[in-house]
């Protein structure tokens, strides 16, 4: 079975994709609450004669679906869940379809369906030359919440893959050579004595002042790091009536650096700076970690097989419609806002002129740390591993944005998602067909990179995902 054939079967199948891609859309789901987007997609495997796993310990939502024996075992990753308060029409100004309810604000209902449309087109390749090979989906839960294939790394699910394929939605149609930033999230909470804060305040001891001295000493820590890390915090629990001295008060941070190390040494230091506050207000502190990621490894090898792909399908072929929409959107954020979004994409100057991204780009990124963080880059240090970014939404939108999950369910993400399936299909089916040589090249790639750095769990074996 010849590419162009998978490809066609990708164009004779685009209704159904986009069917999912639309439920998907209107029925937004909040990280490890995906119960709708799963069964979705495991349905629609199982009925091509995939098998489908849905046993990982504390993660309902996530799937495995294989089709195939033997190697190569080839790997698609696929992202369904929402964001909160992110409740979008398609419509090109602020109209939430229930207000303060979740939307597809970073097009994730478009991700996992295309991924899920390339392991699809792809299994007809396997079939038809009755060879050795495997293709395998992931469906991943709380990509948002930048656990969800963390925990799935943790349990094993990765590690016996030759080469894994995704991509995002995004402004322009370019592989994305850049590496994004390592995190830990965690929070701490303090315990003290409560008292009357007028009558009695000797008898308290504050845990709100030991939260608020955490964070001035958190904050004089900001001059002693990397001036591409980043630590952010918000205080979740502050205590209740004024005149109570609080006995319980929990702040949340997240710890963002370049490399994963880096992130390991502020966590240490940070959480010793939680154990003075607690020495200085007589209080006790414990923090538990939400979450941990890598940051990204791009395999060259496999960039540069998806641009090869991506310019063989052709860019999206938007209509006026499209574009008009596109336009309407655009005109939502200021210039200066466009500006700083592309400038974060690392994109060049001559895109602030468009409205939509109606090219195939290249971006020499590879030096450049996305100030933004994934769980991918698990994934990304287990086995090689590349994405691609498609034009889903109109040049200059943010992401979480309500602009995006306008997008993302209009024309524009439609066309960007089929686009993605053909590329991911075109490039699985190279992987295939050629006897090995660029699975061999990648992987001697990805031993040079992570020489010495085997991948660890940041995550520690108590840490489970959050019950709901």
């Amino acid at each position: 079975m010849s590419k162009q054939a998978i490809w066609q079967w990708l164009d004779s199948h685009e209704p159904m994709l986009y069917d999912i891609a639309r439920q998907t859309w209107e029925r937004p789901e909040l990280p490890f609450q995906e119960h709708q987007a799963s069964a979705l997609h495991a349905a629609t495997l199982e009925r091509a004669g995939f098998r489908v796993r849905k046993d990982f310990p504390d993660l309902p939502t996530a799937l495995v679906a294989e089709y195939g024996a033997g190697p190569p075992i080839l790997g698609i990753l696929g992202e369904y869940d929402a964001l909160a308060n992110l409740s979008q029409q398609v419509a090109s100004e602020c109209r939430p379809v229930a207000p303060g309810a979740p939307g597809h604000g970073c097009g994730h209902n478009l991700l996992g369906t295309a991924g899920l449309g390339a392991a699809l087109a792809f299994q007809q390749s396997i079939a038809a030359q009755q060879s050795p090979g495997t293709i395998r989906y992931y469906g991943c839960p709380a990509e948002e919440s930048l656990a969800g294939k963390v925990f799935m790394a943790r349990a094993g699910a990765f590690r016996d893959l030759d080469a894994c394929l995704t991509w995002h939605p995004a402004c322009m149609n370019v592989v994305w050579g850049c590496s994004f930033l390592a995190l830990n999230s965690v929070i701490f909470t303090f315990h003290g004595v409560a008292a009357h804060a007028a009558s009695a305040p000797e008898m308290g001891r504050s845990a709100l002042d030991a939260v608020e001295l955490m964070n001035v000493g958190a904050n004089y820590l900001r001059e002693h790091v990397s001036e591409k890390a980043r630590i952010h915090y918000t205080i979740t629990n502050g205590g209740g009536a004024p005149n109570i001295v609080p006995a319980e008060a929990a702040v949340w941070y997240y710890c963002r650096a370049p490399k994963r190390a880096m992130v390991e040494e502020i966590y240490e230091r940070l959480t010793k700076i939680a154990q003075g506050a607690a020495l200085m207000t007589d209080t006790r502190v414990d923090w538990q970690l939400q979450a941990g990621c890598y940051d990204v490894l791009a395999n060259r090898c496999l960039g540069e097989l998806l641009d090869q792909n991506m310019r063989e399908v052709g860019p999206p072929r938007f209509t006026d419609e499209d574009r008009t929409f596109a336009k309407a959107l655009a005109g939502s954020f200021t210039p200066s806002q466009k500006a700083k979004v592309m400038q974060a994409y690392f994109a060049p100057p001559e895109i602030l002129a468009l409205d939509l991204h109606e090219e195939i780009l290249t971006l020499d990124d590879h030096r450049e740390v996305l100030a933004g963080s994934t769980d991918v880059g698990d994934v990304s240090w287990i086995v090689p591993l590349a994405q691609f970014t498609a034009a889903t939404w109109p040049v200059g939108t943010a992401a979480h944005s309500w602009q995006a999950a306008a997008s993302s369910g209009s024309g524009i993400g439609r066309k960007a998602m089929h686009f993605a399936a053909k590329t991911l299909a075109g490039a699985l089916y190279d992987l295939y067909s050629d006897g090995g040589k660029r699975l061999q090249d990648a992987k001697a790639e990805f031993v040079r990179c992570t020489a010495g750095n085997p991948y660890k769990s940041p995550l520690p074996d108590g840490v489970k995902p959050p019950s709901k």
